[in-house]
Parts: C-alpha cells; structure tokens; sequence
C-alpha cells in the first residue's frame, strides 16, 4: 500500500498544531481528513473510509476516547492512535481499553509519528495476508503449526522461522526489504538483528534444497527474494 493510497482521519482541536500536523502528513504523501470538533468527528467517520485514525484525547465537547470507541462500533479493525498531552497509567490503560494501537505524548517528534504509523500499517498489512496453509513449490507450509513437508518428509520450524518463511511465501519472486523483515519479526533493524536474520535464511535454504526451483536470492543491500521457478 503506498502512502498516496492511505487516508487518515485527524481529529485535534488546536487549529494552529492541527493545521500544521495536517501539512506535514500530506506531505509525507498521505491523504489527510481534519476535523476540529470532538462532536463532529463521528459523523465525518461515517462518511468516509480511513485506513488509520490519530485522535486527540482532550477535545470540545466529546473527547478521544468516546470517539474511539464509537468508531470501533463502525469499524473494529480501523487502527487508532492517541494525542495526549500527559502520559497518565489510567488514560494509557482506558486508550487501550477502546481499542486504541498506540499512544503519542505531546510535544511529539514528527518522525516518531510517521514511524508509528508505518509500522501499524504494515502489522495490518501482514495479518490480514496471511493464512494457514502456502504451497511453495513442491513444499506445503502449515503456517500456524509451522510445519513444512515435501513427501513424507516434514520439518518443524521454529516461530522465527516460520515468521521469515511466511513473510517470504505471501509475496513470491518479490523483493522483501531487510528492514520490513526486521521490524515486522524482530521489531528492529539494528546490527545484531540484522545478522541473526541472515543465519535463518541460511537455515530456509537448507529446509528448502529438495526442491531445486525454490532459491531464496539476497538482493546486496536491499532484501531477499523467494524465487519459485516453474517447471
């Protein structure tokens, strides 16, 4: 899904940091709707379709968490991120309480925002393609008791495994970025991640070597690919 693609529901109350938080995101090229009104927000979700909503907690006459939770009413699976300008126990707990994805504290780091909302995306993105079962090749993946047989010979992988052989199944001969790989299964693309990774594609090439038309290809610098040839 590209950024053009995604459209975000804003609701804040400050007109001068709403203004500008609408600008920046719109930039990032996203598709931004702003209302200004906690009593209007509802109404305005209704008519439209989100991909992710971004929800002051403390607005005019209906507040964040009300909204959300009218919103999960609507749509149970739309992603939800809290503005607060305080980090309380009780507000982060009753955030996720509505359905909330995350929270963000004021004064905020415009790229920790983008970064957030990238990475909810993306884990929706991933689950909702994933599914038990993936031919590849010659090879059958049960993905959810991670198994993966060719003939009477099965193999037992283990969730990280499994985790880096599925992101690789649901898009074959595609070129899978490091960092996604590293952020949606390790949660970091640090060094240390980075080489543990690199030892589980040499484990997936080794589960994989009985069926000469699946390589698994690193791409220097950018990713891998599950090359699946046909016979």
């Amino acid at each position: 899904m590209s950024n053009k693609t995604i459209k975000i529901f804003l609701v804040e109350d400050d007109l001068s940091f709403g203004s500008v938080l609408k600008s920046y995101l719109e930039l990032n090229d996203y598709a931004v709707e702003w209302v200004d009104d906690g009593k209007y927000a509802v109404d305005h979700f209704r008519k439209g379709v989100f991909n992710i909503c971004i929800l002051d907690i403390m607005l005019p006459h209906v507040d964040g968490f009300t909204i959300a939770s009218e919103i999960r009413q609507i749509n149970n699976e739309v992603p939800v991120i809290f503005l607060t300008a305080k980090k309380l126990k009780d507000d982060v707990l009753k955030g996720y309480g509505v359905g909330g994805d995350d929270y963000i504290t004021k004064p905020f780091d415009t790229d920790i925002l983008l970064a957030k909302i990238r990475a909810i995306l993306s884990r929706r993105d991933f689950q909702s393609a994933t599914k038990d079962f993936y031919e590849i090749g010659k090879y059958l993946f049960n993905s959810r008791l991670r198994t993966l047989t060719i003939g009477d010979d099965e193999k037992k992988l283990s969730p990280k495994e499994a985790q880096l052989l599925e992101l690789l199944a649901i898009n074959p001969n595609a070129l899978i970025s490091r960092e996604v790989a590293l952020k949606k299964i390790w949660g970091s693309d640090d060094y240390f991640t980075a080489r543990s990774m690199d030892v589980y594609i040499t484990k997936l090439r080794k589960f994989l070597a009985d069926d000469p038309g699946l390589v698994i290809k690193n791409i220097h610098g950018a990713g891998f690919q599950l090359i699946i040839r046909e016979d």
